[in-house]
């Protein structure tokens, strides 16, 4: 935990400088970071050549607006109920009730802007919401994502910014659906 925490500190002191790259980090604290570019790191499994894999960190096509050279923290991630060794960026957890349960609660929800981003993404590429579904994280989840899904809007059509010094994120919907939302992270 004390070699995590001062591997983090250095890299944190790279972010700083504009130049974190997902490749340069150990795969302890690569997923769930964001390199100086602003690309999401991520897990990736490379066959060895004797049958065996190996975990690399890589450098994703997935871009954040804000949080460049974040490391994110073991606190955060246990308490958003994610798994450091999560090889790729999925959708998947979503569908799992208690793992949105995690995900919205005020532990991870308010005090995890890299995480809640993260999922926040992944959500509106699904043709989700997730204030919404933390709303209704009791229901069926499954049914409500389906339901979302089939419902036509599309990730491109949600423009969501960054906005103020204490994290809201404003998410502009769809010509015909209601006016901007803003989410306190």
């Amino acid at each position: 935990m004390a070699l995590v925490f001062l591997v983090a500190v250095a890299f944190f002191v790279q972010a700083v400088s504009g130049n974190m790259q997902c490749e340069d980090l150990p795969t302890e604290i690569c997923s769930f970071s964001v390199a100086s570019s602003g690309r999401r790191c991520v897990l990736e499994n490379y066959p060895t050549g004797d049958g065996t894999t190996r975990l690399e960190c890589k450098t994703s096509t997935v871009s954040v607006e804000f949080l460049q050279g974040w490391i994110e923290t073991d606190e955060c991630v246990n308490a958003c109920g994610l798994d450091r060794n999560a090889v790729g960026i999925s959708s998947d957890t979503l569908l799992q009730r208690g793992f949105v349960k995690k995900l919205c609660a005020p532990g991870c929800y308010d005090n995890c802007p890299n995480i809640i981003d993260l999922y926040f993404s992944l959500a509106l590429a699904e043709g989700g919401f997730l204030p919404e579904m933390c709303k209704s994280h009791g229901m069926n989840l499954k049914r409500a994502m389906s339901e979302l899904s089939s419902s036509g809007d599309a990730f491109g059509s949600y423009q969501w910014i960054a906005n103020g010094p204490s994290g809201e994120i404003i998410v502009s919907a769809p010509a015909e659906s209601p006016a901007a939302v803003t989410i306190s992270i």
